[in-house]
């Protein structure tokens, strides 16, 4: 958390606040003076403001840290709701602690002698208010998010129906494996025959999963033996092969037919002989089902394209925050598959449609940034035009003995900065035409970041 940026936008609630009284005084005929007094009024609500909202601020980043996307639902935000009340009676009370006895210079036992529970009650009822709005927020850019999300599933989806028969499953496997078959016809016929079967059974597999965008670990457990069928067929006892025979939860998923690339992956990179064996596992740990190979690197092995692990990497990002990663030791390679647990809604669209829906989506998100662009510049000729009107009013009025136009000045100019700092991201500069190059930037950003 940016402290400095919740600060300013404390100030910002402060100041929308203590209008919004005047305002209110005006309509009920209350006398106004902008004197001294009203100043140190303005700054006494901007001080409990900035308490009360940062306060509220950690609150949330715990809650989220701690529940994630589960934090939407109807019981944990009810309890976060409760939480905040909480907070926000504690944030008022140091508010007043530090007003009273820092400012106004009463003792402590004073102050608390004196603490009475009406004096929460016209704060407490703003800031409830206000968090139910702060909630109600994010709540709904959750919902926003969550329809990006989806529509970025059904893009790796679409992209992975290609991938899973023509990138997933190298074609040196396929040749290999029909030379061994055929060595095998006439050497052992009834192993050409065991081995034909498990062959079919991978591919079928392939053609069976290849719409999905998860599968449970059972199923791919199941499928991985069947391959390594086909790898102790070829390699014999130059493959040493240990694996669960279940997950230990049923309803655990992975990305289909991630084992079998790795698995792949292993074969390709390492020496296997018999003088020399790879032991390859696969285990559960702390959340990822694990495949680990002791580590004899071949001296020379084909360019690698990376288009499997990539594309493994790639559909798990679109599906969770849980990253799949490997990495190598002195003596392995760790290959670490995330298990999930959640439910991923399937999408059952064509590929062109896919395709006009990314499209789509890319071009929403280029012009809503152009159209904050244009909404600041839009803010700013009406700052430019306004504050030297109102700063003509007050002279006019009051001769500066009473700058009441310092609200405005700074209430609205932070305001710009928030706006400014949020419609251009560290682009303020722009040439001829900016609007058309700054769309075509967005989309070619959203395009390498879908891809890469």
């Amino acid at each position: 958390m940016n402290i400095f940026k919740e600060i300013g936008k404390g100030i910002l609630i402060g100041t929308g606040i203590f209008i919004a009284f005047l305002i209110v005084y005006y309509f009920k005929g209350i006398e106004i003076n902008f004197d001294i007094e009203l100043l140190h009024e303005y700054l006494e609500n901007v001080v409990f403001s900035i308490i009360i909202y940062v306060a509220n601020v950690y609150l949330f980043l715990f809650r989220r840290k701690k529940h994630q996307e589960n934090l939407y639902t109807v019981k944990n935000l009810t309890v976060t709701i409760i939480l905040a009340t909480i907070v926000s009676v504690v944030a008022i009370f140091v508010a007043r602690l530090f007003y009273n006895v820092f400012v106004y210079e009463k003792s402590l036992v004073q102050f608390l002698n004196n603490e009475r529970p009406q004096y929460y009650l016209v704060s407490l009822s703003i800031a409830t208010v206000l968090t139910f709005m702060f909630y109600g927020i994010f709540y709904w850019k959750h919902r926003q998010e969550s329809k990006v999300t989806e529509q970025k599933i059904i893009a790796g989806t679409a992209s992975a129906k290609f991938a899973a028969l023509k990138n997933q499953l190298d074609p040196h496997f396929l040749f290999n494996s029909l030379n061994v078959l055929t060595s095998l016809i006439d050497e052992n016929p009834r192993m050409a025959q065991k081995f034909t079967t498990s062959l079919s059974k991978v591919y079928r597999y392939v053609l069976e999963q290849k719409d999905k965008e998860l599968i449970t670990i059972d199923e791919e457990l199941k499928f991985a033996k069947t391959y390594m069928t086909l790898l102790k067929l070829r390699f014999e006892d130059s493959i040493i092969f240990e694996m669960p025979d279940q997950a230990s939860n049923p309803e655990a998923k992975v990305v289909p037919l991630s084992l079998q690339i790795l698995l792949e992956n292993t074969i390709k990179h390492n020496v296997v002989m018999p003088d020399r064996p790879l032991h390859i596992k696969i285990y559960e740990n702390d959340g990822f089902l694990i495949v680990e190979n002791n580590l004899q690197p071949k001296e020379v092995i084909k360019q690698s394209s990376g288009v499997g692990l990539g594309n493994v990497k790639q559909r798990y990002g679109l599906l969770t925050k849980k990253e799949f990663s490997v990495f190598k030791t002195e003596t392995a390679f760790i290959a670490k598959l995330p298990i999930l647990t959640k439910r991923i809604t399937s999408i059952d669209m064509t590929t062109s449609q896919n395709i006009q829906i990314v499209k789509d989506l890319k071009y929403k998100r280029a012009k809503e940034r152009v159209k904050k662009m244009k909404e600041f510049y839009g803010s700013l000729v009406a700052y430019c035009i306004v504050i030297p009107f109102l700063i003509f009013i007050n002279y006019r009025t009051t001769g500066f003995n009473l700058p009441w136009v310092i609200f405005p000045i700074a209430g609205w100019g932070l305001g710009l900065i928030f706006h400014y700092a949020e419609a251009f991201d560290h682009h303020p500069i722009f040439g001829k035409d900016w609007e058309k190059k700054k769309i075509r930037k967005y989309m070619d950003e959203s395009n390498k970041r879908n891809y890469e």
